[in-house]
Parts: structure tokens; sequence; C-alpha cells
């Protein structure tokens, strides 16, 4: 619910015509007591609003949100799902597109894998999918995973996924980015393309190397930009850790550093150098930074990524632009496109709901600082409680119009952060609507005591909007933030909790 401030206000002019109409009767003379008494009240509220500074922020990196849910979005509740995406101030939805479910089991006679028109190919699930997203105001990631049988060059082994025939990945990358391009008859349009997930994780991508997951970016890259030199390839998706294969776990994983230097050509340090001399060709590098302990965590073990550490993940990418290594027609953007917080309930000993709700406000903007201009969060609604996978904004149901949100919801659509310094509070936000805003900052002292109004902050046209407040205050205060089109951010203390080590 948007805040709407009501004015009121009687010009000098009006005055002084009423001045000279007024008689000398009773009732005349109450009007004009009246009249003056409206442009007191006027006067009065307009000094109060003038006592409040008004902070303007400049321009800035932006942030955008997006929201990953595979079950829903492929499901018979997927318009819904979108809609309540699109509701939670989501601009982009992530869509897995399984390239065995579009292409041929067995490829027919005069099957031509580049031309989406190929007898063989069947688009209408995937299309009804990238429909209701757009049809919701999102814009698809389309990430291609999972090839048909024939093509493999590694079949999957056990629970380890294979890899796929470079040569066939880039014939399907033209006819989804043809087939996709905005012209084809009845298609809908996508132009974001991710290469895998976790290419680094065994499970998707085996044997995993830097080098077989480098030809295949390079493939699909080839392929879309021949198509359209503006659509965009994201790379990697990485697991945040890395883990040894044993003789009781048949998959691994390397760790996300380790697997970035070798992609990029890079060696350690802080001032790398070339190791090899094969560049890359993507637009946007993603991360999955899944954290110990809250927002502010480091990784334990070297050349793993959480979120503490995504700065040092941002130096080596630019090291790897600036080197050359990277190849794009346009500035590379840092994109996460997976994370999410659990929380208790339903998961024990996950978040509770209060906590879960600060980590994830303080996550956006530690990713926002990080360099991060698109955060994608998994899930829209937990799973049911069978699973280990409760990071959903809303609780699970039978049926998704019945969900109830969780505190998270608010959060993520309209984050909002504030820190106590000594006489200052620095406070960050990001309006629902994403645009220029004019951001009423409110404080409480204690947990129940009236919200007074203590600034106003201009968001800039991303709708970030950013402040050092000149202000007195206490651990015991709280501050929220107001704007129209996103109502009122969660209440957030300016103690700072105790950070559990709870496993992501």
């Amino acid at each position: 619910m948007g805040v709407r401030s009501r004015q009121i206000s009687a010009p000098p002019a009006r005055v002084a015509d009423s001045v000279r109409d007024v008689g000398h009767t009773a009732r005349n003379l109450a009007a004009l007591v009246a009249i003056f008494l409206v442009v007191g009240v006027s006067t009065s509220v307009a000094g109060a609003a003038g006592r409040q500074r008004t902070y303007s922020t400049p321009a800035t990196a932006p942030l955008a949100t997006a929201i990953d849910d595979p079950t829903l979005f492929g499901g018979s509740e997927k318009a819904n799902a979108f809609e309540r995406t699109r509701a939670a101030g989501a601009t982009y939805a992530r869509l897995i597109v399984y390239w065995r479910a579009i292409a041929p089991s067995t490829p027919p006679a005069g099957f031509v894998a580049t031309d989406p028109t190929s007898p063989g190919y069947s688009w209408a699930g995937t299309d009804a999918v990238v429909e209701a997203a757009q049809a919701a105001g999102l814009t698809p990631i389309l990430d291609i995973v999972l090839p048909p049988a024939w093509a493999y060059d590694t079949p999957p082994s056990g629970v380890n996924g294979g890899s796929p025939k470079v040569a066939d990945l880039r014939d399907f990358a033209t006819a989804l980015a043809t087939h996709y391009n905005g012209l084809t008859s009845g298609a809908p349009s996508g132009h974001v393309f991710q290469v895998w997930n976790e290419p680094n994780l065994s499970l998707n991508l085996s044997p995993v190397t830097a080098s077989s997951y480098r030809a295949m970016v390079n493939a699909v890259a080839d392929s879309v930009h021949a198509v359209d030199p503006s659509n965009l390839v994201v790379a990697v998706g990485l697991d945040p850790f890395g883990h040894k294969k044993t003789k009781n776990q048949e998959w691994y994983s390397i760790r996300p550093l380790a697997f970035m230097r070798s992609l990029l050509c890079l060696s350690k340090g802080s001032h790398p150098h070339a190791t090899c001399d094969d560049p890359i060709h993507f637009d946007v590098w993603s991360h999955h930074p899944y954290t110990y302990g809250g927002p502010f965590g480091r990784a334990k073990i070297v050349d793993d990524v959480e979120l503490g550490d995504l700065p040092k993940m941002r130096a080596v990418l630019k090291a790897g632009v600036r080197l050359n290594h990277v190849v794009s027609a346009n500035p590379v953007q840092f994109w996460v496109t997976e994370f999410g917080w659990d929380t208790n309930p339903p998961r024990k000993h996950a978040a509770s709901l209060s906590l879960a709700a600060r980590w994830t406000a303080e996550s956006l903007h530690q990713m926002w600082l990080s360099g991060v201009s698109l955060v994608t969060w998994f899930l829209l609604e937990d799973y049911p409680r069978s699973s280990s996978f409760q990071s959903g904004l809303f609780f699970h149901t039978s049926s998704l119009e019945n969900a109830r949100a969780k505190p998270v919801r608010t959060a993520f659509r309209f984050p909002f952060v504030a820190y106590l310094h000594h006489s200052t509070v620095s406070v960050w936000g990001r309006v629902a609507t994403s645009d220029k805003q004019l951001v009423t900052v409110q404080r409480r002292h204690g947990k129940k005591g009236r919200w007074r109004t203590v600034a106003l902050v201009r968001s800039n046209d991303y709708g970030i909007f950013k402040a050092t407040l000149k202000l007195t205050a206490s651990k015991k205060d709280w501050l929220r933030a107001i704007a129209t089109g996103s109502g009122k951010s969660l209440a957030f203390s300016l103690t700072v909790p105790h950070h559990p080590n709870i496993a992501p």
C-alpha cells in the first residue's frame, strides 16, 4: 500500500478575494476565520515536512532480481507462479531448458539440428513456459541442460552427469536462439541464454574440466550471437564449494575460484598473469554463493566462494577482462543465478523467519556492493516438508493460490538495511518498483514505540536509495522505509543479531 501525502493549501490570491467579498454577518466572519485556519494548517504541515532533510541518491549500479522455481514454473500453476514472481519485485525468471525434451530421442531422417522447424523438434512445452513468463512481464533466462542420449560425448555414469558433444550443443543453441528470436511465427522471444548449471560439479558435468566447459560456452556464444548480436550469454553459475571424490562418494566438485582461474587462463595471486591463450566468449559471469552463518560469511577453505568472498571473484573476473581472456561486445556483468535462505519453519535448524528476512535484505545489499547486478532467488514456494529445499518466499501448500508469504518475501521485494555508526546511521534499499521515488525513512525506539519520520531519500533511476543520515540513535532503535508502490519495508533493528553458523 503506497503512502500519499495529503496537501491542504489556499493560494494567497484566493484569500484576498475572500476578504473583499466578506460582509459583516456572523456567517461571513466565520467563513473568513475558516479560510485562515486552513492556511495556518497548510503552513504548519509544510513546515513540519520542511524540517526533514531530503537526501538524493547518485547514479549507481542497478540491482535486478529474478526467481528460479523449476517445479512451479513448469507445472500447471505456472501462470500464477509468474504473476507472484513479478509481484515480488522480480523482473527476470530463470527457466530450465531441457534439451532432451525439445530434441528428438532419435533424430529422424533429414533432421537438421540447426533448424528449429526441422521435424523431430518439439517446442510446445517450453513455449508455454516462456510465453507465461513474458505475459507476467518477466525476462526469461533460458538455461540449457541435459542433452538427449545421442548428443553425449561422455555418457552419464552413476550419479555423474556426463558431458555433451560440443558440435551438437552448437547446433542446438542455433536452433534455440533462432526459435526465440522474436521473428518465428507464434513463438515467444528470449534473448538471455545460460550454459549449463554448476559445471564445476560432476553431478551436472563430468569429467569436470575447464577446457571442455570453455568449448561449450564458446559454441553457444558463437551460435546465439550469430542469430542476434544483442543476445546475452551467461557462463557458469558455480557451486560455491569444492568436494573431493571419496570411496563412499562418487561425485565431486572443483573449488569455484580454482575452476574460474583455469577457465579464464589466469594464475593465482593479486596480480594474475596469463597461463594459456584460450579466450572464452560470454557476456555475464554467474555464481551461486550459498553461505554458512549469514550474509557476511566467508569461506573457510581457500578457493571456495561464499557471500563474503564475492569481491575476490569479481577481481578475478576483472583480471580476465583486462587481459582480453573474456570476449564480449558489452561490459561483462556479474550475476547470481541461484541463492536463498532456508527458514525454520519448516526446516529445523535453519534461520528463524525474522532472521532469514534480515539476512535476505543484507544479502541483497552485500551482493550489490560486490558488483552483482542481478540476484536470482531459489525458490518461489517451499518444497514439501520431505524435501531439504525450504527457501521459498511462500510456505508450501497444495495450491499456490492459498500460499502464505514469509517475511522473506517482503525483504526480497523491498530490501532495506540500516547500520549504526558513531553519530550517523547509513541506510540502503531498493524500491519494489525499481524507479525514482521519494522514500520516507522512519525510526521507532524499541519494539513498540511510535514511528517518526527522520529523513526523506530520493531513489535513483534503478530504484536504489542510499544515504548517511545525521541521526542520533541507539541500538534499541529500529528503522524502516516507505515508498509509493512498495508499501513498508520490514523494520530493521540497529542491534546486530548473533549470526549462528547455519548451513545453507
